[in-house]
């Protein structure tokens, strides 16, 4: 029966889901071969009405889950009943943090970090993501602002290399490659491919955004 609810989220078939969980509620809980749960795959999979009725459905949700969500009550609630969950992994390897920032929710990302979320945690999985990644990864300038402002390392390789200012050169983000070089990112460092970030801009068509970086 999990099987065949972790399908149904995946295919965005809201009714079938709903279904299964109403007739079994322990289907709530149940956890995919990564170890997320239902509602983390219904966000991972952008399915936002599926997490929408999970998230009803489920009620006491948890700390990845209202990370994920940006559901900042809960995530308060949940620290004052053990602050050791700001620096905490999900099952599926990400920490609190990194998924608030992912899912591009600012208040959620500045509570974990008051807390005392560790801004330099990485995922155990392969992606290896730290919340710098994942909030460049977010599009939002603000979060990338509050991770960096919270010492967060401006050149963090995660998988294969991939360094901050890298996701700037590719969809050349002359903003972002402005905010990550003034906390001190280095546009030279190059991924394990050996490419810079002048190397991806141009390989994404930016042309203007690479010239503008080999100017320095």
């Amino acid at each position: 029966m999990a099987q065949a609810l972790f399908e149904a989220i995946k295919a965005g078939k809201a009714d079938e889901a709903s279904r299964l969980v109403r007739e079994d509620a322990t289907l709530l809980t149940s956890r995919d071969a990564n170890g997320a749960s239902p509602l983390l795959v219904a966000i991972y999979y952008q399915k936002h009405d599926i997490a929408r009725t999970l998230a009803e459905a489920k009620g006491q949700i948890d700390m990845f889950e209202a990370s994920a969500l940006g559901r900042v009550d809960r995530i308060t609630q949940l620290l004052r009943d053990d602050p050791s969950l700001a620096s905490a992994y999900s099952a599926d390897g990400f920490p609190a943090v990194g998924l608030a920032a992912f899912f591009g929710h600012l208040d959620a990302v500045r509570t974990l970090i008051a807390a005392g979320a560790n801004i330099h945690a990485a995922a155990t999985n392969s992606f290896k993501v730290q919340a710098i990644h994942a909030a460049v990864a977010s599009h939002n300038h603000d979060i990338v602002r509050a991770v960096l402002d919270a010492g967060a390392d401006p050149n963090a390789a995660q998988q294969q290399g991939f360094r901050p200012i890298h996701e700037a050169g590719s969809r050349g983000d002359r903003a972002l490659a402005e905010l990550l070089m003034q906390h001190g990112a280095d546009p030279l460092l190059k991924n394990d491919e050996g490419k810079s970030t002048i190397d991806i801009a141009r390989e994404k068509g930016h042309t203007a955004f690479a010239d503008w970086l080999a100017k320095g």
